[in-house]
């Protein structure tokens, strides 16, 4: 098998004595298919060990409020260094570690950022991607994204209310015999009506979607298998993992970036992540190149440079009629919050 990570295949060709060619060639793609069918769908001891890694990782999103709520009442000075270490303490405290390095920025349109240096500022919006492994090394993977003024503005209100109610639609819509691509086009779908009551999206819902133009503000796929590895069985390709004969991956910006796009099946287990992101790179881009200008209204958009980005994930199993998030319950609509970050300054203030 070929990895997706190529320093997992330089690995394997140094362990083997091949060349990498030689190790990317050689992949057996029937080994590949038979391994892809028994680890999409989990048995009950890999529920149960992805939901005590989700259990963890609650408490470390949970803990990364709190601390906001901290630094606003003690008037403390911090980073984004600062939130990595309190809410690595809660995983590695409890004989766990990350499922994979946490994103903790203040820069939330930038994907995968692990610098740390950012001080933690009043007015920005703090976004914590991050998860535990259980012992049986079965990973958690959740997001939220934070005021640190402890209270959303209007205007981050009106953006962070609209993935919310993309990331419940994915839930109350989920169910086996559904496509992931059909839940990733529902939350396309709520995105872009959200945008357009703002005014900065334009025109038939439907179109939009089909065209991709709300991949400016949502350029990333929905979620991801989650089991042994966060990203389960990225190692084996994606194409190989989420895509088949029947379907294949878009060619569009955007929703060619989905990692899973086949039918839902019973005991699977997916992240549910839509976001919106203000990329200041992307829309200039577009803008430059007049991109889908009867969907997207620039000069609104523009006013939101410097907005940062907001995602909200969680991790769902699929049931015999439905859905159900894993895990405790971490504060997701921007009252509660809000009210935990209000209940981290009293106990700051307590101490």
């Amino acid at each position: 098998m070929a990895p997706y990570q190529d320093g997992i295949t330089i690995t394997i060709s140094s362990l083997l004595g091949k060349s990498v060619q030689e190790i990317i060639e050689g992949q057996s793609l029937q080994l590949i298919s038979a391994i892809v069918s028994m680890r999409t769908v989990k048995e009950q001891f890999e529920i149960d060990e992805i939901e005590k890694a989700v259990n963890i990782t609650a408490g470390m999103h949970r803990q990364a409020m709190r601390y906001v709520g901290d630094l606003l009442a003690s008037g403390k000075a911090a980073t984004e260094r600062d939130v990595v270490g309190k809410i690595s303490k809660i995983a590695i405290s409890q004989g766990y570690y990350h499922s994979f390095p946490p994103i903790v920025t203040m820069h939330g349109e930038v994907f995968h950022s692990h610098g740390y240096t950012e001080a933690v500022k009043k007015g920005g919006l703090l976004l914590v991607d991050a998860g535990a492994e259980s012992l049986e090394h079965y990973a958690g993977d959740m997001t939220r994204t934070i005021p640190v003024s402890g209270l959303f503005s209007k205007r981050q209100k009106d953006i962070y209310d609209i993935v919310v109610a993309a990331n419940m639609g994915v839930i109350q819509s989920a169910m086996p015999g559904l496509s992931w691509r059909d839940m990733h086009n529902r939350a396309a779908r709520i995105i872009t009506s959200g945008l357009k009551n703002l005014g900065l999206m334009k025109g038939d819902t439907d179109n939009i979607v089909a065209s991709g133009a709300y991949a400016l503000f949502f350029p990333h796929g929905l979620g991801h298998l989650v089991g042994l590895d966060v990203h389960d069985m990225e190692n084996y390709g994606e194409n190989n993992v989420g895509y088949n004969d029947s379907v294949k991956r878009s060619n569009i910006f955007g929703p060619s970036y989905l990692r899973y796009a086949l039918d839902l099946k019973k005991n699977m287990v997916l992240t549910d992540e839509p976001g919106i992101y203000f990329i200041p790179q992307l829309i200039n881009l577009w803008r430059k190149e007049k991109k889908f200008e009867g969907y997207i209204n620039y000069e609104r958009t523009a006013k939101y440079i410097g907005f940062g980005g907001i995602r909200i994930e969680d991790d769902i199993l699929i049931t015999e009629n439905g859905c159900r998030v894993l895990g405790s319950p971490v504060p997701k609509t921007t009252e509660d919050v809000e009210s935990l970050i209000q209940e981290g300054m009293k106990t700051s203030n307590n101490r």
